[in-house]
C-alpha cells in the first residue's frame, strides 16, 4: 500500500511538473505582444515578481538540507525562476521610467528578504524539521502572493469592462496548478503545499469567471477599435 501511494505520488508530481512548466510558459504570449509593442502598456509586473518571490523561496524549502526528498518541489520551482527572471528583464526592458524603478526595487527587496531567510534558516534552526517549518510558511504566504497577484488587475477589468490586460492562459495556468498540487498534497498530507495551491484553485476559478464575464465586450471593443484604423488605412492607400 505505501509502495503504491509513493508511485501514485511520483505520477501526479511528475503531471504537476508538465501542468507547472505550463503556468509559468503561459504569459509568453503577453510578452511577444509586449515585444512586438515595444511597450508593458497596462500590463503589470505583479504577477512575475510573486512568481520570481515564490519560486526562490520553493527551491531553497526543496533543498536536502531543508526539506529531504523533495527534488520535484526543486526541478518544478526552478524552471519557474528563470521564466520569471526572463519575464522581469523583458518587462523592464519595455517600462516607462517610473515603473521601471520601481520593478527594480521591488526585486532589490526580494533577493535582500531571501538572503535574509536563508541566513536565518541556516543559523537558527539545526534540523530539517525546525527548517520545513519555518520556510513552509513563508513558502505559504509568498505562493498565496503568486496566485492572488493575477487579480490585482481584476479592478482594472471590472473598470474598463475589458479583459484586454488579463492574461487568459495564466489564468489557465494558475487554475491547473492547483488542483494538481492540490491532489499531490494529499500523498501524502503536506498541508505547506496544500493551503496555497487550494486557495489558488479558488483565485484561479474567479478570474475564469470575471473572464468569461467580459470576453463578448472585450471582442467587441477591440473589433471597434479596428474599424477607425482600417478606415485610415483605405484612406491613405486612395490619396495615394
Amino acid at each position: 500500500m505505501k509502495h503504491s501511494l509513493v508511485i501514485t505520488r511520483n505520477v501526479v508530481g511528475a503531471i504537476g511538473n508538465a501542468i507547472s512548466f505550463f503556468l509559468f510558459a503561459s504569459p509568453t504570449p503577453t510578452f511577444i505582444q509586449i515585444y512586438k509593442k515595444k511597450s508593458v502598456e497596462q500590463f503589470k509586473a505583479d504577477p512575475y515578481l510573486a512568481t520570481t518571490m515564490n519560486c526562490m523561496l520553493w527551491v531553497f524549502y526543496g533543498l536536502p538540507f531543508v526539506h529531504p526528498k523533495s527534488l520535484l518541489v526543486v526541478s518544478t520551482n526552478g524552471i519557474g525562476l528563470a521564466f520569471g527572471i526572463t519575464y522581469l528583464i523583458v518587462f523592464l526592458l519595455y517600462a516607462d521610467n517610473n515603473t521601471r524603478w520601481k520593478v527594480l526595487r521591488w526585486i532589490a527587496v526580494e533577493v535582500a528578504f531571501m538572503a535574509i531567510v536563508v541566513m536565518i534558516t541556516m543559523l537558527c534552526f539545526h534540523t530539517t524539521q525546525r527548517r520545513s517549518f519555518f520556510v513552509g510558511i513563508l513558502c505559504v504566504i509568498f505562493c498565496l502572493g503568486m496566485y492572488v497577484a493575477p487579480l490585482t488587475i481584476m479592478g482594472t477589468v471590472i473598470k474598463t469592462k475589458s479583459v484586454k490586460f488579463m492574461p487568459f492562459w495564466l489564468s489557465i495556468g494558475n487554475l491547473a496548478n492547483g488542483v494538481i498540487w492540490t491532489i499531490y498534497a494529499f500523498l501524502p498530507l503536506d498541508q505547506w503545499i496544500l493551503v496555497p495551491n487550494g486557495i489558488g484553485v479558488i483565485s484561479g476559478v474567479a478570474q475564469l469567471i470575471l473572464y468569461a464575464c467580459y470576453y463578448q465586450r472585450t471582442m467587441k471593443q477591440m473589433e471597434d477599435e479596428k474599424k477607425p484604423n482600417q478606415l485610415e488605412m483605405s484612406q491613405e492607400k486612395m490619396s495615394a
